[in-house]
């Protein structure tokens, strides 16, 4: 009883919402107190995708409207590298500046990345809502899907500045070591999507059914409110952070020492979303819309069981953070191995799960044969790899939330970008495997990036970044 008392208490440390000194006590119970909220967070990100994914799914024509949830996602990717790239410098910044026992400063570094996340990200939406359908039609979508798709893509588009502002807010939080405030601003970003969703998808008395574009509407409007919470918390500046309006005026000494660890960052996960785009065009290209329904399909089911994993690594990027700023480098070393001890029971669990019931949660998300038959095919070859995956996502947090952001932009645009994308091609149209050969090609490249991955942080290098 005394155990169970124990970890109910541990349980509701982690999901009060508190910002916590993770430079001293017990080390597995600072991986768990950030690993719970991280991971429920990432958990509600993606179930943005499979909520939208469900109830588009079951519109009239529905291979066109997966489709360009999927293509659309794919495209936000570049989106979602700008706020992750300028998550990880705030996080990375926040974390260091904790652990220094200096919260003003704290402060200040999360108010700037927001301004120059913000003020990077006005341009790209105004592009992509201007570019929406040529965007679509260059991803492979036939004339029809980029009919469709166009005002959906144009409202995602135009919102995305919303995205980068929630990962972005998040990733102070996590700086600041108060992982329960992230969780909760996507819990409430998501039960006012869950609830939009269905009503702006189907109508609902008086108002009228938008369709597809009603998901784009939901999910904007959900990520809105989402923010709002988000502010408001922050606003309140308490605890490590100190938060003032005119923390946002512009400081060029401190965007710059940000831009340096961002720039890589964000670079980053460019490299590797590129290489998902160019695996969704092949898809689309060798299996046709409803091959590339049932990827997308599949990638959204992955992703659902990959966020929480991804929730659980970025424990990693805090407590390396913190510790390095505490000058406390073997146990920065130690949350590292203890985080990643806990990822891979995490997805050694989750690969059993996947493979006894994907083909009855495909069936859920669509009723088309066909798309169930390529999304359970792509699926079970890419959960192979889940254990590497997780591996993989640890080591780069940890390289990330010590402010290395090179080393693990160098990995992904090798591993991605002249091993993954060359052997997808090969084996798609060289072998005449088609998407098949796509799908094999992700676990394999993964594998090398998590193996590439552990080989660079035995060599320590990341212990010695200043930032």
């Amino acid at each position: 009883m005394g155990k169970l008392s124990r970890i109910l208490t541990l349980l509701k440390q982690s999901l009060k919402g508190e910002e916590l000194d993770f430079t001293q006590g017990s080390m597995r119970r600072a991986v768990l107190l950030l690993a719970i909220p991280m991971m429920l967070e990432m958990a509600m990100e993606s179930v943005f995708a499979l909520v939208d994914l469900y109830f588009v799914g079951h519109l009239h024509n529905s291979s066109h409207a997966i489709q360009t949830v999927g293509l659309t996602e794919s495209v936000l990717t570049i989106i979602y590298s700008l706020a992750i790239g300028m998550s990880m410098a705030a996080t990375a910044v926040v974390a260091r500046r904790v652990g220094e026992k200096d919260p003003e400063a704290a402060g200040k570094a999360g108010m700037q990345a927001i301004f120059i996340a913000v003020t990077i990200n006005i341009l790209i939406s105004i592009a992509g809502v201007i570019y929406a359908p040529n965007i679509l039609m260059l991803m492979g979508a036939s004339a029809e899907t980029a009919a469709q798709g166009t005002p959906f893509m144009r409202i995602m588009m135009g919102g995305s500045v919303i995205i980068v502002l929630l990962f972005l807010i998040n990733g102070i939080f996590r700086g600041a070591g108060n992982a329960a405030i992230a969780m909760k601003s996507l819990w409430v970003a998501n039960i006012a999507n869950i609830i939009l969703c269905p009503v702006l998808i189907n109508g609902f008395g008086p108002i009228p059914a938008f369709g597809l574009t009603g998901a784009a509407i939901a999910t904007t409007t959900g990520r809105g409110i989402g923010v709002c919470y988000q502010l408001y918390y922050l606003s309140k500046g308490s605890g490590f952070l100190k938060i003032k309006l005119s923390y946002l005026k512009p400081h060029w000494e401190q965007i710059q020492a940000l831009l340096k660890i961002a720039t890589p960052g964000i670079f980053q996960f460019v490299i590797a979303s590129c290489s998902w785009i160019f695996l969704a065009q092949l898809v689309a290209t060798t299996g046709g819309d409803h091959g590339s329904a049932g990827y997308q399909t599949a990638l959204r089911l992955m992703m659902f069981f990959m966020l929480p994993a991804w929730g659980m690594s970025n424990a990693a990027a805090t407590l390396v953070g913190q510790n390095l700023g505490a000058k406390k480098l073997q146990r920065a070393e130690e949350s590292v191995m203890k985080t990643a001890k806990y990822i891979v029971i995490y997805m050694i669990l989750v690969m059993a799960f996947t493979f006894a019931s994907g083909e009855y949660f495909i069936s859920f998300f669509s009723n088309d044969l066909k798309i169930q038959e390529v999304a359970l095919n792509a699926l079970q070859i890419m959960s192979t790899g889940y254990i590497f995956y997780g591996i993989g996502m640890v080591l780069i947090s940890t390289f990330n939330g010590a402010g290395d952001t090179w080393t693990p932009t160098w990995v992904n645009f090798f591993g991605f970008w002249l091993f993954q994308i060359p052997l997808a091609y090969v084996l798609a149209k060289q072998f005449d495997m088609g998407p098949t050969g796509v799908f094999i090609a992700i676990p394999v490249a993964e594998t090398g990036i998590a193996l590439a991955g552990y080989l660079l942080f035995k060599k320590g290098r990341w212990k010695t970044i200043k930032v």
